[in-house]
């Protein structure tokens, strides 16, 4: 019996192909031997061939390219259970003695025939993820959708509840704040997750496009705008949509409490964030981070920054202008509604307290865990987990209170219009390694490996706006190399050189991008924090007395910045309603944002982190010199025992 295409997922699930020695076509085109519907796909998009006793996958110069086994290919010779991956659908190649039978369920219930195993459950990878966030739950749909039946992943996170049959995420009635931010996520990243994936998390209105494509957008795709909690949502119904694939558990993980789930399984993905505990269990595995190179004369840079969720009435390309000319604020909006982000001196930070007005005792709960204060009927701002109260909204004439409210008249935010506040602290440490084994094999364990990903292994500074989307990354590129390396036997170091090094780019790229948002250099090359700077302008406002030269320097900056982006977003505010704009702002205000520079776009432009350089295609040829193994041999010497030792040759 020859091999055979089978479907597998997509419209063609279940159909049978059988090889013979006409090639086996793939693509759009009705002529096709199997014709592939997915919008995806080329009109003549891939084809296997019969070559000298081996069937050989071929990609035809498609567009958006072919995967095996989730590794784009251009090349490959088909081994039995190897998935084609073409646009949304999926093949499996099987040889002649393959145990897999593919049927239809309906009809096996009908003749009452029990479906065998498809793969052997000693030969199913098993993943367990800590953190069921937009890292972990995209990392097990990736997985689930590139390896199928021969993965088995299980989910932990204690943010979540069982409500009947579903996993659902807890409220705050459960103690639980659910996120409210708007993240910002690019091209490069959201077109690697599968397309059912995409048709859920951008469905009719879920979704803006409100800054301008850059070195990030990829086949014409702009950046999107998502509200945090409905990737959260879409991405939790999506798994629990996969029982027999994805275990959803709703507790927190605990690798102390429970050393031998840590040492059951062959991978541990750690995806808990920033302030992970099982990343903290294994830190010995991992290695010290090192807080030096985001420090300045000694000291680590932190910045604090309090999140004000507000309504603006401003347009989307006045928000984009008003935010990259300054950095005291960030908006980040969908349709206007978002969290207003003010970077603060150490000395405002130290205000960001609530007060319990029964006990009245001060606690740092909006600060420390932190809290969301949701605004009362009264006006007041109410942790809901501790009972407090904002304390500067409270304080008549809190200095502090007095430029949340000069941001809102920045960002044409009525002050009705605030809703609630919290605070983030921020900071970054270079991470010696993403990649351990955390357990050796031994007779009853198959070898554990560790892997960290998102914000437990790169906490970014948000400003730029890549922490999710470094936390995407990440994940792609560890499921591609899981679905690769998979072979039925423990792992080794060699099996995650390439998503190491992705890894390793990411964290340089990312993390260098964030701290240009941390920092500023002066004429002189003098180094220092922008909430510095921001103090500065603050304390020397007074002396200064000259609101309108700042006034004038601001809208020079914003014209210059006006300028550089009107030919990628249209309806850009013009002077007169730049300057009516601005000119209802306090002197203290403008000098402010005079002092904390714009964003440096130059410096934190250029080329991005691609993830699909390591995975597009099998590895090179390596050549072997036979000839001489001296390292004083010149280039053109031993060219005749020159050997070319190919993948699979020993």
């Amino acid at each position: 019996m020859p091999p055979v295409i089978v479907g597998r997922d997509g419209p063609l699930s279940g159909q049978r192909y059988p090889m013979d020695d006409r090639p086996m076509t793939f693509g759009r085109r009705n002529d096709s031997r199997i014709v592939i519907a997915s919008g995806r796909a080329s009109r003549a998009h891939a084809e296997v061939r019969h070559e000298a006793g081996r069937y050989v996958l071929h990609d035809l110069g498609s567009r958006n390219g072919t995967l095996v086994n989730g590794v784009r290919v251009t090349r490959h010779e088909l081994r039995p259970g190897d998935l084609i991956t073409i646009g949304d659908e999926m093949f499996r190649f099987e040889a002649s003695d393959d145990a897999e039978t593919i049927m239809d369920p309906a009809l096996m219930r009908e003749i009452g025939l029990r479906a065998a195993p498809a793969v052997d459950p000693a030969a199913v990878l098993r993943v367990t993820i800590s953190g069921g966030g937009p890292v972990g739950l995209g990392f097990a749909l990736l997985l689930d959708h590139l390896m199928g039946e021969r993965v088995a992943v299980t989910v932990y996170d204690g943010r979540w509840m069982r409500d009947g049959d579903r996993v659902v995420w807890k409220g705050k009635e459960q103690g639980n704040v659910r996120r409210q931010q708007v993240v910002t996520v690019q091209s490069r990243q959201y077109l690697n997750l599968p397309e059912k994936v995409q048709a859920r998390l951008f469905g009719p209105g879920a979704y803006t496009e409100m800054w301008p494509a850059g070195p990030d957008s990829i086949r014409g795709r702009s950046p999107r705008n998502l509200r945090i909690s409905h990737i959260e949502d879409t991405l939790l119904a999506m798994a629990g949509e996969r029982p027999g694939r994805i275990r959803l558990v709703p507790e927190r993980f605990d690798a102390a409490e429970h050393p031998e789930a840590a040492a059951r399984d062959h991978v541990l993905a750690i995806c808990e964030g920033g302030r992970s505990r099982t990343r903290e269990h294994f830190a010995a595995k991992f290695g010290k981070a090192d807080t030096s190179i985001y420090s300045l004369d000694g000291h680590h840079v932190r910045d604090v920054v309090l999140g004000l969720r507000v309504r603006s009435d401003l347009p989307d390309p006045m928000t984009v202008l008003l935010t990259v000319a300054q950095n005291r604020f960030l908006l980040n909006a969908l349709r206007g509604e978002g969290f207003l982000n003010m970077r603060l001196t150490d000395a405002e930070a130290e205000e960001v307290i609530g007060i319990d007005p029964v006990r009245r005792v001060f606690e740092q709960c909006v600060a420390a865990s932190p809290c969301l204060m949701d605004r009362t009927e009264h006006g007041e701002f109410r942790c809901s987990t501790h009972s407090t109260l904002f304390l500067p909204a409270l304080v008549r004439g809190s200095a502090l209170w007095g430029r949340v409210m000069e941001g809102l008249r920045f960002f044409g935010v009525r002050e009705e219009n605030l809703s609630a506040v919290t605070a983030f602290r921020l900071d970054m440490v270079q991470r010696p390694r993403f990649t351990a084994q955390l357990h050796a094999p031994t007779a009853t364990t198959p070898g554990t490996y560790g892997f960290l990903l998102g914000d437990a292994a790169n906490a970014i500074h948000f400003w730029p706006g890549r922490g999710l989307n470094s936390g995407l990354a990440s994940a792609i590129s560890l499921a591609r190399t899981l679905s690769q390396s998979w072979r039925a036997r423990p792992f080794r170091d060699a099996d995650f050189i390439r998503h190491e090094a992705a890894m390793s780019m990411l964290q340089y790229r990312h993390k260098s991008r964030a701290w240009k948002a941390m920092v500023t250099t002066d004429g002189d090359g003098v180094t220092r924090a922008i909430k510095d700077q921001i103090a500065q302008g603050i304390a020397e406002a007074p002396e200064r007395n000259d609101a309108q030269a700042d006034l004038d320097a601001l809208l020079a900056r914003l014209r210059q910045i006006r300028d550089r982006l009107a030919p990628r977003i249209p309806g850009m505010p013009d002077d007169a309603t730049l300057r009516g704009h601005l000119r209802g702002l306090k002197a203290e205000t403008l000098r402010a944002l005079l002092v904390s520079g714009a964003w440096d776009t130059l410096i934190m432009g250029g080329e991005e982190v691609d993830i699909d350089l390591f995975y597009r295609q099998d590895p090179p040829d390596v050549l072997v010199s036979t000839a001489s193994r001296s390292p004083a041999v010149e280039p053109g010497e031993g060219q005749q025992a020159t050997k070319v030792i190919r993948r699979g040759q020993t």
